[in-house]
């Protein structure tokens, strides 16, 4: 089974950027990728795909601010976050769509 190992996160203020990576233990060649996260007491919110084809697709609400993008060479897949609000304070996931099983995750804080 592949494993997935998400990093990247951290404390930043509003308006700055991070940069979260993916990297899975086995090929995710031709597979679509996704990022999720998770806030305090919600569940989890797929935010962006990339299919095997680099087509991607955010949610309305990340649109314009954040980018996925994948190194199949790497078995890894990013999100590139820009203009971060404090609502887009989570832990974020990535997953295969059909799913691996899910890595840990990774913290995203934004706040002042």
């Amino acid at each position: 089974q592949v494993q997935l190992v998400e990093s990247g996160g951290g404390l930043v203020q509003p308006g700055g950027s991070l940069r979260l990576s993916c990297a899975a233990s086995g090929s995710i060649y031709n597979r679509a990728m996704s990022w999720y996260r998770q806030a305090p007491g919600t569940q989890r919110e797929l935010v962006a795909t990339i299919t095997g084809g680099s087509t991607t697709i955010y949610v309305d609400s990340i649109k314009g601010r954040f980018t996925i993008s994948r190194d199949n060479a790497k078995n890894t897949v990013y999100l590139q976050m820009n203009s971060l609000k404090p609502e887009d304070t989570a832990v974020y996931y990535c997953n295969a769509r059909p799913p691996f099983n899910w890595g840990q995750g990774t913290q995203v804080t934004v706040s002042s």
